[in-house]
């Protein structure tokens, strides 16, 4: 328990987070509390960053949203569940670790244990076997994750750090496994070889969820094919893939290609026939109004090809290059010029080739247009038949697809509007969910396959691990009942070479961190949990994939509340973040303005609101912090401290008490909805006028003797104590150091204040007397301002005019007006101004 300290000499902000950041650690001040039942539970499924660089402003902004819900739930008696976890699996990683060191992972080289990076990154490239670099991906998070720990205490996070977790870790890894056998177990995964967008600088496949489009320069190339009744024209972007040409589609309801259904033409050049085929998706507005079916273009393509049960012609290669053998139907001499080309270099010469046939009609047409991207990728996506690991999510399964919709309304959404996001995505899925990635810093896919004779793997014939057994790695642990000799052999067994798509286990952060199939009681006691705070840029992925995961384990929602944060803004209000490179550290704006200056400024942006970054808005932060140090000094000083339980008699008095009974039901409701920011500008609006208004007329009162004076004293440490516990989840490192001055125990495990605990010492109190004094004090200051004299000048005579009724209130207030003002007189003129007016002789 924090000891009462006494008044300081100078109080400063300086050092704040390195005194109260330790204090809180040693006494376990945020420590979850395990014997407390569920009903008295409150717990978070916090965001796990991801390790791949440097904290900026924007994770800032969203955590310290997080943060003050913790506290406010803490105060008003809960034992918090808040751990925080680091997502460190995936390609972010493996992009870091690659740039750092200089290395490329290579599985087909052995592993090396002596093997250490260089110094400097080389010039080239070095190849690394996949365990060295998987070592290498953990040596690099590790020193990133003890940075953003440093960050996030110097904060003020109020987490369980003993609670810490890593998407890698073992537990993780544990929970991932397991919950994808259960869903193979349940029918809910299933792996096929199927189309899959891929990306070739990856060199692995990607899932909708996380593509984006992007604009980019193209062209549409009218090409002519060679029709029965004559020549039939195309518009296409991707000529390079006419080697890949399986058929022409057009619109049933198109009468121009009527006679064309059913029969064939020949492609230009390769001079393959392919058929005619009606479809509802070509549109006859497009281009010339038929299309070419390549496999595979784009989306459409494979639902054409799927839809129409089209032949495959296999072109474009994992690397992006065409495929050194033709594809069937595609004569040799026609492709061998296409081999091992890029797709660029491939639509080049296609071009080249058709202007010397005479079939290419006309120029290239530049467009712009949207190409999908994998979000993290730098290059195109194509589109390459693999095997793939899936999880039914509802883009085949009409039944599934509205269970998961029924899940987003039971939901409570901060803000509303956002769950209409959610439930566009999943009536936009299109295929069910990819989880496996051709990588290496992840979690395994845990199964094994038998090998027939010939060495190859039968993918009806899974081997899986005992769920006692995992986390496993199949490529260097062997299935139950074979052993190493008969890896890779023909009748042994083979490793599934693919991890886990990192939202396949970041879905599962409530299931990890609540100790499910691990720790049942503490699994019963936080789960299902009662906050998810994220962004709204990754409602698609994070928190879709954690109610459809919580939905097909559990049959119920995994936490009863979602909160949304915005974005942070740069100056030219582009969203902030790593990969454009527009980002603002916060460890030397915390360093230079204090934690408490930049909570202020993050807690100024509403959920689910965007947010500029402004330093002017954390320099307002930090006067309020250094007011509160000074200002609870002041208030201390006059005697405050040992007048906590005096009876509050002065009708001023009162009035501030009753005032800030209304502040503290305005911040509580606001806190209840989510809504940080009102109950901040509520609480900071109120404590301006108590420090501006109420301190200056009480403080001569305050410094007297007797009944009024203790009046005076009480309600300033009433009013201290409730200010300092309402800005406590915002400006915790200031309000903990001015609560160790007169109080015991800590303020952020003090009881959040109620209006009865006001009401009580101050009953009848009449807030409007509080404006009453102040406009009047407003008005005097203004008199002196305006005849350029001290605030301390005597005023000999002011005169009240307004309405009787008006003026009698004012002789409730009266003493303390004179005081504050230094009016000897005041006398009071009954006149038909409808407002108070004073006016001072000097």
């Amino acid at each position: 328990m924090t000891a009462r300290a006494g008044l300081p000499e100078r109080p400063s902000l300086d050092g704040l987070e390195d005194k109260w950041a330790r204090r809180w650690q040693e006494e376990g001040t945020y420590t979850f509390d395990r014997s407390k039942e569920r009903a008295d539970v409150y717990a978070i499924d916090t965001p796990p960053p991801t390790v791949s660089g440097e904290l900026h402003m924007g994770h800032v902004f969203s955590y310290t949203h997080t943060d003050t819900v913790a506290r406010f739930q803490r105060m008003r008696g809960k034992t918090v569940f808040y751990p925080m976890g680091w997502d460190d699996n995936g390609l972010p990683t493996e992009r870091r670790v690659q740039n750092v060191y200089g290395v490329r992972c290579d599985p087909a080289l052995p592993y090396d244990p002596d093997w250490q990076p260089p110094a400097t990154a080389p010039k080239d490239t070095v190849a690394i076997s996949r365990r060295n670099f998987v070592e290498l991906c953990g040596r690099l998070t590790t020193e990133d994750e003890q940075a953003f720990e440093a960050l996030w205490r110097r904060l003020g996070l109020s987490v369980d750090w003993a609670m810490t977790y890593t998407t890698i870790g073992d537990r993780s890894r544990a929970v991932s496994q397991r919950a994808f056998l259960d869903n193979l177990a349940r029918g809910e995964a299933y792996t096929a070889e199927a189309p899959t967008l891929w990306d070739t600088g990856f060199r692995t496949a990607v899932a909708q969820a996380e593509l984006e489009d992007r604009d980019r320069p193209g062209a549409y190339h009218k090409l002519r094919f060679h029709g029965p009744d004559g020549p039939v024209e195309i518009d296409t972007t991707r000529p390079e893939l006419l080697p890949a040409c399986v058929a022409l589609v057009c619109h049933p309801g198109d009468e121009r290609f009527r006679g064309l259904v059913g029969r064939t033409v020949r492609t230009p050049f390769f001079d393959v026939e392919v058929p005619v085929h009606e479809h509802p998706l070509a549109a006859a507005d497009k281009g010339t109004g038929i299309a070419m079916v390549c496999t595979f273009g784009d989306l459409t393509d494979v639902t054409w090809w799927r839809d129409l049960h089209l032949e495959t012609r296999v072109v474009l290669g994992r690397d992006g290059r065409f495929l050194p053998d033709r594809p069937a139907g595609v004569p040799a001499a026609a492709y061998q010029a296409f081999a091992g080309l890029t797709a660029n270099a491939a639509r080049r010469e296609i071009v080249r080739l058709l202007r010397e046939t005479g079939d290419l009609i006309g120029e290239p047409t530049p467009i712009t247009h949207p190409v999908k991207f994998y979000e993290r990728g730098d290059a195109p996506l194509e589109i390459v038949t693999s095997r793939q690991w899936f999880i039914r999510n509802g883009g085949r399964d009409a039944g599934l697809r509205e269970q998961v919709l029924a899940r987003g309304r039971e939901l409570r959404w901060y803000p509303e509007h956002m769950r209409h996001r959610y439930e566009h995505w999943v009536n936009g899925l299109t295929g069910d969910w990819l989880i496996s990635r051709q990588r290496f810093f992840g979690v395994p896919v845990p199964v094994w396959y038998r090998l027939d004779d010939a060495g190859e793997p039968d993918y009806d014939q899974l081997l899986i691990p005992d769920e006692s057994a995992l986390p496993v790695d199949p490529s260097s642990e062997c299935p139950p009942g074979f052993d190493e000799s008969r890896r890779d052999v023909p009748g042994g067994f083979t490793a599934d070479p693919d991890v886990m798509d990192t939202w396949a286990t970041s879905s599962l952060t409530p299931q990890i961190i609540s100790g499910w199939r691990a720790d049942d009681d503490l699994f019963a006691r936080v789960y299902p949990m009662d906050l998810r705070p994220q962004g709204h840029d990754i409602i698609r992925t994070w928190l879709f994939a954690s109610v459809l995961r919580a939905h097909q384990a559990h049959d119920r929602l995994p936490w009863h509340t979602v909160v949304l944060s915005g974005w942070i803004l740069d100056p030219d209000r582009k969203k902030m973040s790593k990969s454009k490179g527009n980002v603002v550290t916060p460890m030397d704006l915390l360093v230079q303005n204090g934690s408490d200056a930049v909570r202020y400024w993050a807690a100024n942006g509403r959920p689910g609101a965007d947010l500029a970054f402004d330093p002017a808005q954390i320099k307002v932060g930090r006067r309020l912090a250094t007011k509160v140090l000074n200002a609870s000094k002041f208030a201390l000083g006059l005697g405050a401290g040992s007048a906590l339980r005096q009876p509050v008699t002065e009708p001023l008095d009162r009035a501030m008490l009753a005032r800030l009974a209304t502040v503290v039901t305005t911040a509580t409701e606001a806190f209840d909805r989510y809504d940080h920011t009102d109950a901040l500008q509520a609480t900071e609006a109120f404590f301006w006028t108590f420090c501006d208004d109420y301190i200056e007329l009480v403080k001569e009162r305050a410094y007297a003797q007797g009944p009024a004076a203790d009046s005076a004293r009480a309600a300033l440490a009433a009013g201290l104590s409730v200010l300092l516990r309402l800005f406590a989840p915002f400006l915790p490192y200031v309000t903990e150091e001015v609560w160790s001055w007169w109080r015991y125990g800590s303020v952020h495990t003090s009881t959040w204040p109620t209006k009865y605990e006001l009401t009580r010492v101050a009953p009848e109190g009449d807030p409007t007397l509080l404006d009453l004094a102040g406009d009047a004090l407003r008005q005097v200051r203004r008199a002196k301002s305006d005849r350029k004299l001290s605030m301390k000048a005597d005023v000999p005579l002011a005169e009240a005019l307004g309405p009787a009724a008006l003026l009698d209130r004012l002789a409730m207030i009266e003493s303390d007006l004179k005081a504050a003002g230094r009016i000897a007189k005041l006398d009071r003129l009954p006149d038909r101004t409808p407002e108070l007016v004073i006016a001072c002789a000097f």
